[in-house]
């Protein structure tokens, strides 16, 4: 079974830096989508940052100009760069990566969550 395997959560201070990453393994392909969700106690998960395969970004409202994803489909990975981070920042953020060759072919991974947690 392909597992999305998330890395570098932590605590920080406000203003200060984090990059997470997610790596599919095994290596999968036809990737269409791929993006980070947040999770806050008491709140719906929300899209934090989104990237296709042909480049198009998106951004929630709350990160933009702070974070930056970047993915590379030949290594089924995707980073995301959080700078600036403010204690609003803080969750459990997942990595998801959608896809297929063709209708019917699709699949739809989810990561296991890394914790960030940015105190004031």
């Amino acid at each position: 079974q392909v597992q999305l395997v998330e890395s570098g959560g932590g605590l920080v201070q406000a203003g200060e830096s984090l990059r997470l990453s997610c790596t599919a393994s095994p290596s999968i392909f036809s990737i269409n989508f791929m993006g980070w969700y947040r999770q806050t106690p008491g709140k719906q998960r929300e899209l934090v940052a989104a990237i296709t395969s042909g480049g198009w970004t998106n951004y929630g409202d709350s990160v933009k100009g702070r974070f930056t994803i970047s993915g590379d489909n030949a290594k089924s990975s995707v980073s995301l760069q959080m700078n600036s981070l403010k204690r609003e920042d803080t969750g459990v953020y997942y990595c998801n990566v959608k896809g297929g060759p063709y209708s019917g072919r699709d699949y739809d991974y989810w990561g296991q969550g890394t914790q960030v947690i940015v105190s004031s």
